[in-house]
């Protein structure tokens, strides 16, 4: 657990909280499932221009707030129990961390600006058909004269890709194999070259695109060569880091749901609250939602501190986090009953937003034969 917060992360952390205990709530939430953009374009405009939430952690030299990891994480939380449906965690928490770790200072004036007013929309685009492991990607790049560069191969899960402005595509040098010759470009999303599908996907809450690259002009993310494989996997791992929080939110949440629905729900002339296996299921779920908390905001501190383990922590919390997420998600449910996967009820958002998210990313077998390869076993 974080060692304290200051007065203006508490501030933050109830600010976020009360926002969107109004603007995603979850008739809310389930509008704009229903919507083509899959967000609420007036929210969001609220989160960038009035809130400032996506300028948090750009610094103040390209027009942000400059804060750390800590603070993203105590903003995730909340998104996570209000399960908010935005372009927010493409955005902010994959495609501007891979900007801020290996971009040029050219191009972070460039597009992190745009980033921190909520006006530009960007994805990072990874993942491939049955391939989530950088080191397994097949898309190639050719280099052309200044930089820059030819794009072909197909990438998939790419979240909030179908609408992105901007988009941050990793491919590897023609013939390399393995994590070397893996380099990062920035891609216009309305290049030409650029095909973009929404997918089908369980998780209405988050929007996950195709992307297909056929001769896409891209320009090469930083002034120096070879250096896109540890750009990669740091913004991963700072991504991993947020998501864990947004888990630790969503799990909260459905402890909080489960525990007002036993209260309330009668049987046998009393509370189900009252009956032992109902109170010990909802000791288990808060077991979990806390120390899932510990790690996911030891993870932040890593990574706020610059310091090093950032992989290993980033992938102690999302396993961790992922697992115990789903885990709460699936008691709510039993918890519930027969309605508990019903569509008028909540807790099925939730256990497919915890199923989706268990797999984003990164399940937890990888990330846990990550952590002990980090320590060595």
């Amino acid at each position: 657990m974080i060692s304290g917060l200051s007065e203006e992360q508490q501030a933050l952390r109830e600010q976020a909280r009360d926002f969107l205990a109004h603007h995603s709530s979850s008739e809310q939430v389930r509008r704009a499932m229903e919507s083509e953009s899959g967000y609420d374009a007036e929210v969001w405009k609220r989160i960038g221009a009035e809130l400032g939430w996506t300028a948090l952690c750009v610094p103040e030299a390209y027009g942000g707030v400059g804060l750390t990891a800590v603070e993203l994480s105590l903003l995730m939380e909340p998104m996570g129990e209000h399960l908010l449906c935005a372009p927010f965690f493409s955005t902010v928490c994959l495609a501007a961390q891979a900007i801020l770790a290996g971009g040029s200072e050219a191009q972070k004036e460039e597009h992190l600006s745009g980033i921190a007013e909520g006006r530009a929309l960007a994805a990072l685009a990874y993942a491939e058909p049955n391939r989530l492991a950088p080191q397994a990607m097949q898309a190639i790049f050719r280099p052309t004269p200044g930089g820059g560069a030819t794009l072909h191969g197909v990438k998939r899960y790419v979240v909030d890709g179908h609408g992105a402005d901007l988009l941050v595509v990793a491919a590897r040098r023609e013939g390399s194999q393995g994590e070397a010759g893996i380099e990062l470009f920035l891609v216009p999303g309305d290049a030409t070259g650029v095909t973009r599908r929404a997918l089908p996907t369980m998780d209405l809450t988050r929007r996950l695109a195709e992307i297909r690259l056929d001769g896409a002009q891209g320009q090469r993310l930083g002034d120096a060569e070879g250096r896109g494989g540890a750009v990669l996997a740091e913004a991963l791992d700072r991504a991993a880091i947020a998501l864990a929080a947004e888990q630790v939110g969503g799990a909260q949440r459905c402890l909080d749901l489960s525990v007002a629905y036993a209260k309330e729900r009668v049987q046998f002339g009393r509370p189900i609250g009252s009956f032992q296996a109902i109170k010990h299921t909802c000791a288990d779920m808060m077991l979990l939602v806390e120390s899932a908390r510990s790690a996911a905001y030891h993870a932040a501190e890593v990574a706020a501190a610059g310091s090093e383990g950032l992989a290993a922590a980033a992938s102690l919390a999302k396993a961790w986090c992922g697992d115990a997420y789903f885990r709460c998600a699936g008691d709510a449910i039993q918890i519930h009953g027969g309605v508990g996967f019903t569509w008028e009820y909540d807790p099925h958002l939730y256990f497919k937003r915890a199923r989706s998210s268990q797999s984003l990313l990164g399940d937890s077998s990888f990330h846990r034969e990550r952590v002990a390869r980090e320590m060595g076993l």
